[in-house]
């Protein structure tokens, strides 16, 4: 028993990600309901402890980057974090639209005349903005409100550079080293629940296919294939975004795939943070721009849903038999933008930026009574490419400010990684 455990510790995390993945497909189709059953709570012990790690990775790191950056630099990569993603979710809607427009999802479709659907409320970007403020600390930890937790590691954070480089900054030091010994702490934690990940992978795996079923794959199959088909296009375009910053894709991806596989499992762009946070810091990237593009695009850069979005309309308007027209799709492009930032973090977010959209261009609601049926199955995918494009987003961000990737993992206890 001790061998297989030995065994199990020193295989690489990818290729038990990935194993997981396997065995968690044919056990949901072989076990059926009983699997969803057994295997639940083993999936969400997982959800827990990935949510656990958030408030302190967050909270520790992006107030280390900020002491371990250059006056200034913090400013100018907010600025190109920002501008990155409303451009990759704007580019991401559009390659939506393009594919969907090609292959029309949903042509032949017909509306079932008595379904409804009551859209959640859009809490709207003014609300999100105004949120960014939390009127309680311990609230916005307790809540997970990422917005309100970077606000706090900012201001905390800038706080204590100021106190450090004041006249008598001894202690300051000495509280500067409390946090980054925390953030250390929180790193080694990370190390120990990363082997739990296969587990809560499988278990995840197993209980979204036994639900879901071939059944409804087959139904709206077109639906998926034409998603998955923008997916895997959105993908190529970050690769040649990528190679024109120098990235080597082999060293990307090396780090990225446990992370987007992970989202993949587990449909949670903010529950995956700590190891999109962990990919970074093995790529080699420093504190200063993965602690704060990485929380910040786990609530505001949505690709994966931007593309969601323009699908959903097509079909929609497809299954009307109203195609849509190019004023109509530029508004998608619009909306669709701006309502990918209004609704982040909010439970839901897909159903409520979809229908939102759906509401502006003047598409019937019911028709995401349709789309609820294949919600994990496009929410997987669409996961998966949310955390790929804050990743990519950060890398290339890195880049820009001169920072080279690591050839080779660095490890958390790589005395090299501390100053980083």
């Amino acid at each position: 028993m001790s061998w297989l455990l030995k065994r199990y510790m020193n295989t690489s995390l990818i290729l038990r990600v990935t194993i997981a993945l396997v065995l968690g497909v044919v056990v949901g189709l072989v076990g059926g309901d009983a699997v969803a059953t057994w295997l639940g709570p083993v999936g969400d012990l997982l959800l827990r402890l990935l949510t656990f790690l958030i408030v302190p990775i967050v909270l520790f790191t992006l107030m280390v980057g900020i002491n371990q950056s250059r006056e200034g630099s913090v400013g100018r990569v907010g600025g190109k974090v920002f501008a990155y993603y409303l451009v990759s979710t704007a580019l991401a809607i559009v390659v939506g639209l393009s594919v969907a427009s090609l292959f029309s999802p949903g042509s032949g479709m017909t509306l079932d005349e008595n379904a409804s659907f009551t859209a959640p409320e859009n809490p709207g970007l003014v609300d999100v903005i105004l949120g960014i403020v939390p009127s309680n600390i311990i609230g916005a930890f307790a809540e997970q409100n990422l917005l309100g937790i970077i606000f706090t590691a900012l201001v905390f954070g800038f706080a204590l550079l100021k106190l450090r480089q004041s006249a008598q900054p001894a202690a300051a030091e000495r509280l500067y080293e409390v946090i980054e010994g925390l953030n250390s702490v929180t790193l080694k934690v990370m190390a120990g629940v990363l082997h739990v990940v296969p587990i809560g992978v499988f278990a995840i795996v197993s209980e979204t296919v036994s639900q879901q079923g071939l059944d409804t794959l087959l139904s709206l199959g077109d639906m998926v294939m034409v998603l998955y088909i923008a997916l895997a296009l959105q993908l190529v375009i970050y690769c040649v975004i990528m190679r024109l910053f120098g990235v080597r894709l082999r060293t990307f991806f090396r780090e990225a795939r446990t992370p987007m596989a992970t989202a993949f499992a587990t449909q949670s762009s903010s529950g995956t943070l700590p190891l999109t946070i962990n990919a970074a810091r093995r790529l080699g990237i420093s504190r200063s721009v993965y602690g704060f593009s990485l929380p910040l695009g786990a609530t505001l850069n949505m690709d994966g849903a931007a593309i969601r979005i323009a699908i959903s309309a097509v079909f929609a308007a497809n299954v009307i038999g109203a195609p849509l027209d190019f004023v109509s799709m530029v508004q998608i492009v619009l909306i669709g933008t701006l309502v990918s930032v209004g609704t982040a973090g909010v439970p839901g977010a897909g159903i409520i930026m979809i229908a939102t959209v759906f509401a502006q261009v003047g598409l019937p609601i019911e028709t995401v009574v349709l789309l609820t049926a294949i919600d994990a199955l496009v929410g997987m995918g669409a996961t998966a490419l949310n955390v790929t494009g804050d990743l990519v987003g950060t890398t290339v961000i890195a880049r820009s400010e001169g920072e080279k990737l690591s050839e080779t993992p660095v490890e958390a206890d790589d005395p090299s990684a501390v100053s980083r």
